[in-house]
């Protein structure tokens, strides 16, 4: 894949997934306005209601009461009458009503409270004395009352039909109920009902607190944990008089507004979340795949580059020498023959030993080669691998040195392939080591394991090699070094022997100061 289109399409992926995730944050962002949006409108809707019911309930409460007293005294009510609060009683044999009851007057005096949480000094408020007052009325009038709530007020009394409308009637009982306390107009259990069973109809379930003011004070009229909050607190004026004036102000506040807005939103943001996620882990790993699939196309093109390298040299020499066999002067001379076919030997057997690579690699991949396991003893094994490189130490004036400390040495292993692990570590400490090879190779006992180290002084290793060193297929740049040579699959040979008889292979190393293969295996119990 080109470079130039390999970083457009990352580029092009990287801000569609951005954009993915900006959408779905605007999506959230604007759900969550609308749904407070609608929040508003359902509590303005819900205080409307509310105190559209008190007006009623107030005025069909003083409707009662106004025809209470026309039946009990029977005559038209005056506004004096509606300011003594008591209760009647009738004698049948005298037709006697007898009133008892407690007038108001009321005066002003001046207090401290508070408004929102902050305080007022030298406040003005009504104080209300009460005076008792009994009265007896003789009447042989039979009253009946309509008392259905109708446009006009019917009053009939001894066939005389006196009537008073609407508009008059309210203007009557709102002077009249003006100048009571809040107290007497209203309860705060019965505002607690009616709230809830708006809030209820509307769907607004979530816990509410209350409270009314008058002129900006707060009054007993309220919930026990009431706090104002100006995000969460909404209000409407009640009981406004025939001046147009509100004294009173019903608040009505939501401590979990917030909890009770994102929960309508958590299922479909949870799913926006998880599909959102779902989309980045996506993403992510076809990113990975593609970097990955990028890097195995340059490591195969190391690959076969190396493997026709190594088999083009032994080709050519095999080619020269039998092009020599064939020479008149050659073939005659049994000595020179014996030579050049001892050098097709060599280099068959050397092509022969890099196809035996690839398919032992091929057949650990597919779980095809067959690992018999036998008990053996490591030092055994150690000392016939140093055997099949001394050759090419002593070639190179380099010198191989064990240190067998390992007191227990007995382990469950394929002869063969081990031999050929420690071989191949071997031989990769040879082939970094610039100067003459200087090999130590340690073996230790911790606990039930067998710890055998192979040291080198070569040219050592970066740290991102040695996470990656025993990758098919993957070999380090070594700079100017081109006497390096092979093709990255000795170490995944290593790394896939020694995990099929569990255990353990790693790297310890430092550029330019060697490096150390550190192979745990377990002990025969």
């Amino acid at each position: 894949m080109n470079k130039l289109f390999f970083r457009i399409l990352v580029v092009l992926m990287s801000l569609s997934l951005i954009g993915i995730i900006l959408v779905q944050v605007y999506w959230f962002d604007t759900s969550f306005e609308n749904n407070e949006e609608q929040f508003r409108f359902h509590v303005k809707q819900v205080l409307g209601n509310v105190a559209t019911k008190l007006q009623k309930q107030e005025e069909y409460t003083f409707y009662e009461k106004y025809n209470q007293l026309r039946d009990s005294t029977g005559k038209d009510p005056q506004k004096s009458d509606f300011l003594e609060f008591g209760y009647y009683q009738r004698d049948s044999r005298t037709n006697e009503t007898i009133i008892y009851s407690n007038s108001i007057i009321s005066e002003d005096f001046s207090n401290s409270s508070t408004f929102f949480d902050k305080k007022l000094d030298s406040i003005k408020l009504k104080s209300f004395s009460a005076k008792r007052k009994t009265e007896i009325y003789n009447s042989n009038i039979d009253n009946t009352t309509n008392r259905n709530l109708t446009p006009d007020v019917k009053i009939e009394n001894s066939g005389r039909l006196e009537v008073l409308d609407n508009a008059q009637f309210e203007i009557f009982y709102k002077d009249i109920a003006a100048i009571k306390p809040i107290e007497e107009r209203i309860s705060s259990s019965y505002l607690q009902s009616l709230l809830s069973n708006e809030l209820k109809e509307y769907e607004v379930k979530t816990p509410f607190q209350f409270n009314l003011y008058s002129n900006g004070l707060a009054t007993k009229i309220k919930s026990e944990r009431f706090k104002y909050d100006k995000d969460a607190t909404y209000s409407i004026p009640i009981f406004i008089d025939n001046d147009g004036n509100n004294k009173y102000q019903l608040l009505l506040t939501f401590p979990q507004k917030k909890k009770f807005l994102f929960s309508e939103l958590v299922g479909i943001t949870l799913l926006s979340i998880i599909f959102t996620l779902i989309i980045i882990i996506a993403y992510t790993s076809a990113l990975n795949q593609l970097i990955k699939q990028r890097q195995i196309s340059e490591i195969k093109t190391d690959f076969i580059n190396n493997m026709t390298h190594e088999f083009k040299t032994p080709i050519a020499t095999i080619n020269l020498a039998l092009d020599a066999i064939k020479n008149p002067k050659v073939i005659d001379d049994k000595e020179k023959v014996f030579r050049y076919l001892q050098m097709i030997r060599d280099e068959n057997k050397r092509m022969h030993a890099q196809v035996e690579n690839v398919l032992r690699i091929s057949k650990l991949e597919k779980k095809e080669l067959e690992i018999v396991k036998e008990s053996n003893n490591i030092q055994d094994i150690i000392e016939d691998a140093i055997e099949h490189v001394n050759l090419i130490i002593e070639d190179r004036d380099g010198s191989i040195t064990t240190h067998f400390e390992a007191k227990r040495n007995t382990v469950l292993l394929n002869y063969v392939h081990f031999t050929n692990v420690i071989v191949n570590i071997i031989d990769n400490a040879i082939k970094y080591s610039p100067d003459k090879p200087v090999i130590d190779i340690y073996t230790e006992n911790i606990k039930d394991f067998v710890i055998i180290k192979i040291k080198d002084l070569g040219s050592g290793m970066s740290k991102a090699a040695q996470k990656r060193i025993f990758e098919k297929f993957y070999r380090e740049h070594t700079g100017d070094l081109h006497n390096v040579k092979g093709h990255g699959l000795g170490l995944a040979y290593v790394k896939r022997i020694v995990e099929d008889h569990d255990g353990q292979v790693f790297v310890e190393s430092e550029k330019g100061k060697g490096s150390t293969f550190i192979i745990k295996v377990p002990l025969i119990n």
